[in-house]
């Protein structure tokens, strides 16, 4: 058993805190959040071990291992200096920002031996672990094409995310670039298909609005793309599109994901998912579909906007295996097209075993770093660029 530091108290913390408050594997779990009311409410709802006054305090104490909900922006950085101090260390997504705070998480893993993980909730989409499955039986033959959609308008509830994280300045951080986001959507195309992007070539779309979010004079990041579009190239042959979109008029799933093969197609839609061969065409939407786990009128979802607490209620879907998750999970709010459950077991399953999750570092730089350098691309108006990459790390079976 081990113990467990959040450090951040926002939106996301309490559905990660619920599960890992549950899990047999974990001890005591204290907050810190530079807000420190927040921490105290976080601590007081889940019964929790209590508060730390900040990060460094954190990071002295005896607790065993870190969890990070911090600004997005953020997480790089705060992951080195935690497995630095000997921490292992969960982080939400993105990875970092930058190649060189990725490049600084992955030699931290190697120098420290600690665990590294990062939550990204695609890896455990139905689609995706529908599409995994039909890959690896080779339903698809070869894989050639695939598409993944992070599709999320400011006005379907980020608005009153960003205000709550952002405090009076929130407008310079709701500028936040989309393809600094892509694991989302990259995660999804990725966590199927087991390649790794190369090159990118990407067009970001100039927001219009005029309301001072995406005004370069106001942006944190010097950004006023408020939409973007990715084409990348994959090791072995083949390409897959990503769309990041904050100014779109659709308020369907927000994760949406398309796989092309020679033999097989798999199309997951907003509300369809069709499996497709020379055979004909077979509808899987309801193997796709998790049922919801809270009402969206549940008070544990107070402070989420009303349009975002889909995200937070979803249960797993049929094509979810649920046999290697704790019992105590059996009856918990799960989230995120069921993946809360998967990602806060493994992490704890990581910890315990010393071995590393399905989303270690190395498979977090993939989901990751093409982004970061898809923005590079669309700043110089689509040049093609290369995407380093950092090898496949160890072998993990999902």
């Amino acid at each position: 058993m081990f113990s467990l530091g959040i450090v951040g108290a926002g939106q996301f913390a309490g559905s990660f805190a619920k599960l890992w408050r549950l899990h047999p594997d974990v001890g005591d779990i204290k907050v810190t959040d530079l807000l420190p009311e927040r921490a105290e409410r976080l601590v007081t709802e889940h019964d929790l071990a209590g508060t730390l006054p900040s990060f460094e305090d954190m990071l002295d104490s005896g607790l065993d291992a870190i969890a990070i909900f911090t600004q997005r922006w953020t997480h790089g950085p705060l992951a080195v200096q935690a497995l630095r101090a000997g921490k292992d260390v969960y982080s939400a997504v993105p990875m970092a920002v930058t190649e060189a705070e990725i490049a600084d998480i992955i030699a931290a893993v190697e120098e420290t031996g600690r665990i590294y993980m990062m939550g990204e909730t695609s890896h455990y989409h139905p689609a995706t672990v529908y599409a995994r499955a039909q890959i690896a039986a080779g339903a698809f033959g070869r894989i050639f094409y695939a598409e993944g959609d992070y599709v999320h308008d400011m006005d379907w509830g980020f608005y009153d995310a960003y205000k709550y994280s952002g405090g009076e300045n929130w407008k310079s951080t709701a500028s936040y670039p989309p393809l600094l986001y892509p694991t989302h959507s990259i995660g999804g195309v990725l966590g199927a298909w087991q390649t790794h992007a190369v090159s990118v070539s990407a067009i970001g779309v100039p927001d219009e609005r005029g309301d001072g979010v995406f005004d370069r004079e106001i942006s944190q990041f010097d950004n006023d793309f408020s939409n973007a579009t990715a084409l990348f190239q994959v090791a072995g042959g083949g390409s897959f599109r990503t769309n990041e979109f904050r100014r779109v008029g659709y308020i369907g799933k927000e994760s949406r994901f398309r796989y092309f093969g020679t033999e097989g197609v798999l199309e997951q839609l907003g509300s369809v998912s069709l499996w497709q061969d020379k055979k004909g065409e077979h509808d899987v939407t309801a193997h796709l579909h998790p049922a919801p786990t809270l009402t969206p009128d549940d008070p544990a979802l107070s402070h989420v906007a009303p349009e975002l607490r889909d995200a937070f209620a979803s249960g797993t879907a049929p094509v979810h295996d649920r046999s290697r998750l704790p019992r105590e999970f059996a009856h918990a709010p799960n989230g995120h097209e069921g993946s809360h459950h998967f990602l806060a077991d493994d992490f704890a399953t990581a910890v315990t075993t010393r071995t590393p999750p399905p989303l270690h570092a190395w498979t977090a730089a993939r989901y990751t770093l093409p982004g970061i350098i898809a923005h590079q691309s669309a700043l110089q108006a689509g040049v093609r660029l290369p995407i380093p990459d950092h090898g496949d790390g160890p072998r993990i079976t999902t």
